[in-house]
């Protein structure tokens, strides 16, 4: 769970954007011209035929194993100074502009790094990457470690989670989901199971299964409130979703 901000961080929001555009960023500049010109070098073709068939496709691969892909990355950016908002957006969306799915992991592990530097502003900057390129592999990091960061840190933007578990988009209803998965003791229960219940009819397997996972992530700190409320609904909740809720109660 993420801890208050510390206040000396810069989070001052960063100005509105057109959709697709990065605001300007110096330090974008900086990291995106190493990173771009570090990786390809480490990349195996047939590793990354190998992980784009995994992901069904959803994007290309340079084929960096993930362990050499984060020496790869501390080591670019060795020097650089810390991000503001602006920055944090510039890196974000100029990675994900990029095809290969390396580069979307380098800034989910860069937001992650550097949320509490945020503001709830940046927050349509993480749907914009939710949505886009969107699989369970950037987008459950995003959820938990962004969204939440973001949420936890001021809690008006429940009212956003509560508009996104509405969403037609899968993924933006998983993030709704998810978004509690490390909040423990502070975790909202009876938001987290009013979503549970609001989606439980859900046909799709990646709604279905963030319930479950939902549901069991919150069972290690409650695990009585999770075991009545999964009995209580069991007849509403999808098979799948009452296994993963189960799975070590």
């Amino acid at each position: 769970m993420a801890s208050p901000p510390d206040p000396s961080s810069a989070r001052a929001p960063a100005p509105p954007l057109a959709p697709g555009q990065a605001p300007f960023s110096a330090l974008a500049d900086t990291v995106l011209s190493r990173l771009t010109a570090s990786c390809p070098p480490a990349g195996d073709p047939v590793r990354a035929e190998g992980a784009a068939a995994y992901l069904k496709g959803v994007c290309p691969f340079l084929g960096i194993p993930a362990t050499e892909r984060r020496t790869l990355d501390r080591a670019l950016l060795k020097g650089t100074p810390k991000p503001d908002e602006t920055d944090c957006t510039a890196i974000a969306l100029r990675c994900w502009d990029l095809r290969e799915r390396e580069y979307h992991y380098f800034a989910v592990d860069y937001l992650r790094r550097h949320v509490k530097r945020c503001s709830s502003g940046f927050l349509p900057v993480a749907r914009r990457l939710i949505t886009t390129t969107s699989w369970w592999d950037t987008v459950d990091a995003l959820a938990a470690h962004v969204v939440g960061g973001l949420v936890s840190a001021d809690a008006r933007l429940t009212t956003d989670m509560d508009r996104w578990i509405e969403d037609d988009d899968r993924w933006v209803a998983r993030t709704a989901l998810l978004h509690q998965l490390r909040f423990k003791e502070r975790t909202d229960t009876d938001r987290l199971f009013a979503y549970c219940l609001r989606r439980a009819g859900h046909q799709d397997f990646f709604i279905r299964k963030a319930i479950g996972w939902a549901l069991r992530a919150y069972a290690k700190t409650a695990p009585e409130a999770v075991r009545g409320f999964v009995e209580e609904h069991r007849e509403g909740l999808s098979p799948l979703s009452v296994r993963e809720a189960m799975k070590h109660s």
